[in-house]
């Protein structure tokens, strides 16, 4: 038998045959190796171009739009008026975990984004199921979307032409459709941004994020004319439980600060400027939101919501009594969600970039190409699979999908914050979590809380995702892990 507790020969690392399977899969990835490794891909390195504003405008633009734009209308009729408070207590759940987030993304600025946190501080198994959720999360989000960029470009085809596409070309089996050509075209669109390189995309990303921040202060200005204060008269007409299941569907919409931890790899100063991007764009999207919701509530009664995926563009036009306005907002929506769509896909491609680095997923995903600094057959991918789902799979289903996925991440994230205060507490940190254990561990907390509000159906597809995932570890990355091997400067 062989003896896993004996120490390696030679004050080397022990070879992978010796180690039993317990400790294969608890084994940790070291800091320095990850950082070490950033940038490094198949056949190129990616290209670190993006500044402090770059990295908020991702944040930004991988989470506003989606909740307001898009998940509103699912919303509202779960929590009635106070879906503000539903958009507050999602806020607060994101902001104890953009706190974990920043410190990690300071300490170690990679692409991987939580799975690489969780591989540096949990172990291998814990990093792949998080990795796994993130997939959940990120590409399933992009599906969500891009659904309701649809309902936005009927709107705005309806304003200005007078026609609208065919119910069974916009909308996916199960809505009355056969499949949703918008939602595939759109996620082409960012596909193909996406391969002209990663600053070129931030710059249309950019622009893409003033044009929606301008359309929701817009919304707000004249929304605020039809409020009505019996709006809000039955505040909290489903009770808590009610607040509480509206704000896990919501908290897809603030996965953006994840967005700018993927970044980490192709930030000109990442350990500085990636926990300042994230929490300035965590505070902007918050406030709009709920800015934002507490108008729409106010200008039309909750009930008449359901089934809504259009919603700000409808009040618009109950509002003022003319289609121009909301024909505007629809412009507006269908350039903002875009930048969700751009900025979440970009994000997936960069997690499986570091996923495959590591040897536990397919090395296609790490292949850069040396003309853009990008990984091409990534973005191909990750940008097909992405849009098919969009085009086949209804909005509802979607959206509490990637809100499990991203909880479970987060609530990773949170333990992962504290156990490297312990495992390295002399390593620098640009930015810490103040009050720690304690804010880590309210993050975890309301991860938890906020996951036992989803439904049942979401549990068993996550479920069913997870034994996937499970099944596919250890019949590919159990074997194929990187992490056996020694690291670049330990073979020399």
């Amino acid at each position: 038998m062989l003896d896993h507790g004996a120490p390696p020969h030679n004050g080397g690392p022990a070879a992978p045959q010796s180690e039993g399977v317990g400790m294969r899969l608890m084994r940790r990835k070291p800091v320095e190796r990850l950082v070490a490794e950033g940038g490094r891909g198949e056949g190129g390195t990616l290209r670190r171009s993006l500044g402090l504003w770059q990295l908020t405008m991702i944040s930004i633009g991988a989470t506003l739009g989606t909740g307001i734009f898009v998940v509103l209308g699912e919303a509202v009729p779960k929590a009635g008026p106070a879906v503000t408070l539903s958009f507050v207590i999602a806020g607060l759940t994101a902001l104890f975990s953009a706190l974990s987030y920043a410190e990690l993304a300071g300490t170690i600025p990679v692409s991987g984004s939580s799975y690489s946190y969780a591989y540096a501080t949990m172990g291998e198994l814990i990093a792949w199921v998080c990795g796994w959720c993130l997939m959940l999360e990120y590409g399933v989000s992009v599906a969500a979307v891009a659904v309701g960029w649809g309902e936005y470009l009927n709107e705005l085809l309806d304003g200005t032409i007078g026609v609208t596409l065919p119910a069974a070309l916009s909308a996916p089996p199960g809505d009355g459709g056969i499949f949703n050509a918008p939602a595939l075209i759109v996620v082409l669109l960012a596909m193909a941004f996406l391969l002209g390189g990663a600053r070129e995309s931030a710059r249309a990303n950019t622009v893409m994020v003033l044009v929606k921040i301008g359309a929701l202060v817009l919304f707000c200005a004249i929304g605020v004319q039809g409020f009505r204060s019996g709006n809000y008269e039955n505040f909290m007409p489903l009770g808590m439980a009610g607040v509480s299941a509206a704000g896990a569907t919501l908290f897809f919409s603030y996965i953006g600060f994840d967005a700018a931890s993927t970044a980490g790899e192709e930030a000109k100063n990442a350990q500085r400027d990636l926990p300042r991007a994230i929490l300035l764009s965590l505070a902007i999207i918050t406030a709009l939101y709920v800015l934002v919701a507490a108008v729409a509530v106010g200008a039309k009664p909750w009930r008449q919501f359901t089934d809504s995926e259009a919603a700000l563009a409808q009040i618009m036009r109950e509002v003022t009594g003319q289609s121009f306005w909301g024909t505007l907002l629809a412009f507006c929506a269908v350039v903002a969600i875009a930048s969700v769509v751009l900025t979440v896909l970009y994000g997936q491609t960069r997690i499986l970039f570091a996923m495959s680095r590591d040897g536990l997923v397919p090395k296609v995903f790490a292949r850069v190409s040396p003309r853009t600094g990008t990984p091409r057959a990534n973005t191909l991918i990750v940008s097909l699979f992405c849009g098919v789902l969009a085009a086949a799979v209804p909005l509802g289903q979607l959206a509490d999908a990637t809100s499990i996925g991203t909880l479970f991440a987060f609530a990773l994230v949170n333990v992962a914050v504290v156990v490297l205060r312990r495992s390295r507490p002399d390593m620098p940190r640009s930015f810490r979590v103040p009050l720690s254990p304690l804010l880590p561990a309210l993050g975890f907390g309301f991860c938890l809380w906020m996951m036992g509000s989803l439904s049942t159906v979401t549990w068993v597809v996550f479920g069913v995702w997870m034994a996937v995932g499970l099944v596919f570890y250890f019949l590919y990355g159990y074997r194929r892990s990187r992490l056996a091997a020694p690291a670049p400067s330990e073979a020399k």
